[in-house]
């Protein structure tokens, strides 16, 4: 039985053998894990126990942001071999699902998703994947940086469902790790200018340092009056609300132009309220964001070129012995933080 991180149940992590499903099927691929990434949603179910219908009832290994090496295919496996450096998206649709022929797998009811009750994460020494969910690395990009390809494929969904012009205004509300990478996927997609507004000086800091990207800290002056400053008033091409708190959901009408786009990527812990008369006066197109659908091959394009620098988000690597120590300074949430990452035992 392989040693993994396992959530024993609300508030409680160990470090112990627990029995996992390694069979493989003639489509899937063994692979040895390197690195995992630590998402708010792992440290969600650790501190809470659960994130809406999803409850922790019993022992689950944590962990879905991964990359690693194949160490077995199956026989059907054509474009993946032993040695290939891949990343792994942790969500599995059902292929003859009515979402996955529409090509939104990502709201497939039937999905299955590494670390979220009942399904087991990736901290574990091997997976056992589809290859048809698994994408291999280019050689100038680690395996660092590999597991960050997952929290970047939901700011590349959060881009193409905002449906970007080229020289638009963003604005991008939260500078968690999320709210950065919606920023960055916004550049790529042809944002001239992005602005993100929060109140963490510390975040704003790492994320300004980024060409095209403008920094507003909320303390010392309101979201709505940094985008009517710089946009003479006429207000934000695109706005993605990636915080998730009451206040910025119900501002929006504020922050976009008439005709503009909203974009809801942060999710609200409970309902929120909305100003909808302020965004129908506008005619502001409202678009919902969960998970993401058929990004992957880009988001990793986007990294091999260099057009996008996930590094300097990379706060910090701990040893996978480390593994509880790490959740615990993820959930201290601290400012300096961005992304930390577990790496696995050779």
């Amino acid at each position: 039985m392989p040693r993994s991180l396992v959530l024993e149940r609300k508030g409680e992590l160990s470090l112990r053998d627990i029995p996992l499903d390694m069979d493989m099927g003639p489509t899937d691929v063994r692979i040895r894990v390197h690195t995992v990434g630590i998402c708010g949603s792992d440290v969600h179910y650790y501190t809470h126990g659960r994130i809406g219908p999803f409850v922790v009832n019993e022992p689950m290994v944590l962990g879905h942001e991964a990359s690693g090496v194949v160490i077995e295919v199956g026989a059907q496996v054509r474009h993946l071999k032993e040695g290939d450096r891949v990343c792994m998206e942790p969500g599995i649709p059902d292929p003859a699902s009515r979402a996955a022929k529409l090509g939104i797998y990502n709201v497939d009811p039937a999905v299955t998703f590494w670390a979220t009750p009942p399904v087991h994460g990736c901290l574990t020494p091997q997976v056992v994947h589809p290859a048809a969910y698994t994408y291999k690395l280019p050689d100038n990009v680690s395996f660092a940086e590999g597991a960050m390809v997952e929290p970047f494929a939901i700011g590349m969904q959060a881009a193409l469902r905002a449906r970007i012009q080229p020289g638009d205004v963003g604005m991008v509300l939260g500078a968690g790790p999320i709210g950065m990478m919606t920023a960055l996927a916004a550049l790529a997609g042809g944002c001239a200018k992005v602005l993100v507004a929060d109140l963490a000086q510390s975040k704003l800091d790492i994320i300004g340092a980024y060409p095209g990207i403008e920094t507003v800290n909320i303390r010392d002056i309101p979201a709505a009056d940094a985008i009517a400053k710089t946009t003479e008033g006429w207000g934000a091409d695109v706005v993605f609300e990636c915080s998730g708190a009451a206040p910025a959901v119900l501002g929006l009408p504020q922050l976009v132009r008439p005709g503009g786009t909203a974009v809801l990527v942060g999710m609200p812990v409970d309902p929120v309220p909305m100003d909808i008369v302020g965004l129908q006066a506008k005619e502001t197109r409202l678009e919902t964001v969960f998970r993401y659908a058929n990004v992957y091959d880009r988001a990793i394009a986007l990294i091999g070129t260099g057009k996008v620098d996930l590094k300097p988000l990379i706060s910090l690597s701990m040893p996978f012995e480390d593994s509880i120590a790490a959740f615990e300074r993820a959930a201290e949430g601290r400012e300096t933080d961005v992304k930390l990452q577990i790496e696995m035992p050779s």
